[in-house]
C-alpha cells in the first residue's frame, strides 16, 4: 500500500493509546537527515511505501546502487506472494529506478538475515560500502539501526523512512491496531535482542517504558515475542 497524507486522526482506538503510541512512535525515529551514501539497503516488509521512498531518495541522487532485501512473513505473503524484495523491486522499476541500479536479495526472513545478505549481495556485485544508506518503515528505524550496527559495525549507516506524521501512517495503513501492536512488538526487541546478541543497546526513556506496559496492558500484544 503506498502511503497518501491524511488529516483525520485515526479511529477504534482511545485517545491515551494514541498518547501512548505516539511517544513509542516517536522514540522509534532516529532523526537522521537523509544523505548521500555508497549505497542503500531497502528493508522488505508489510509496507510498498519503503520501495516509493527508496526510489525517491534514489532519484534525488543519494546512492547509487540500492538493494532490496526479504523474503516472506507471516504479514507479507498475503501482499506480496512472490516475496517481499521481488515486489519492492518491481514497484521501484515502474517508478523508473533503472534495473542496473538495484540488486536483489530474496531470502531474508528477518532483520539480520536482510543485513548479513544485502552485505553479501553487495560484495557478490563488487560493491564494499563505506557508508549505508538503511531505508525502512517509519516505525522500524531504531531497530534496524541497532542490527545495522551489530552485523556491520564498520560501516557509517544512515537511517532513513518515509516522513509521515503517526496519524498519517496510520490512516495510510488502515489498520490502526495492527500498526500499534507492530510498534509495540518493536519496542519489545530493541530491549530485548542486545541480550542475545542480535543488536546493539539502545537506551530506552521511561515515559516510553511506560508507554509500551499500558498499550501491553490493553491488548495490542499480537506481535510481542513469545516467551
Amino acid at each position: 500500500m503506498e502511503h497518501y497524507v491524511a488529516d483525520e486522526r485515526p479511529q477504534g482506538i482511545t485517545e491515551e493509546q494514541r498518547q501512548a503510541a505516539q511517544l513509542i512512535w516517536d522514540y522509534h525515529h532516529l532523526g537522521h537527515e537523509p544523505r548521500a551514501c555508497d549505497a542503500a539497503i531497502a528493508l522488505g516488509c508489510n509496507d510498498l511505501g519503503v520501495s516509493k521512498y527508496a526510489a525517491d531518495l534514489y532519484r534525488a541522487g543519494l546512492f547509487p546502487t540500492l538493494v532490496f532485501t526479504g523474503g516472506n512473513s507471516p504479514d507479507t505473503l498475503g501482499a506480496f506472494p512472490r516475496g517481499e524484495a521481488v515486489h519492492f523491486h518491481e514497484h521501484a522499476l515502474a517508478l523508473g529506478v533503472p534495473a542496473p541500479a538495484m540488486l536483489l536479495e530474496p531470502r531474508a526472513a528477518n532483520t539480520g538475515q536482510n543485513i548479513a545478505f544485502a552485505r553479501e549481495t553487495l560484495a557478490a556485485a563488487g560493491v564494499r560500502p563505506r557508508s549505508v544508506l538503511l531505508v525502512t518503515m517509519p516505525y522500524m528505524e531504531r531497530r534496524a539501526f541497532a542490527t545495522f550496527r551489530k552485523q556491520w559495525p564498520q560501516v557509517e549507516v544512515v537511517c532513513a523512512s518515509d516522513p509521515l506524521s503517526f496519524d498519517s501512517y496510520l490512516k495510510a495503513m488502515g489498520d490502526e491496531r495492527t500498526v500499534i501492536s507492530m510498534m509495540v512488538g518493536d519496542l519489545q526487541r530493541v530491549r530485548a535482542y542486545p541480550e542475545l546478541g542480535f543488536a546493539v543497546p539502545q537506551h530506552v526513556p521511561e515515559d516510553v517504558s511506560d508507554a509500551y506496559e499500558s498499550l501491553v496492558r490493553d491488548g495490542f500484544t499480537s506481535h510481542l515475542l513469545r516467551q
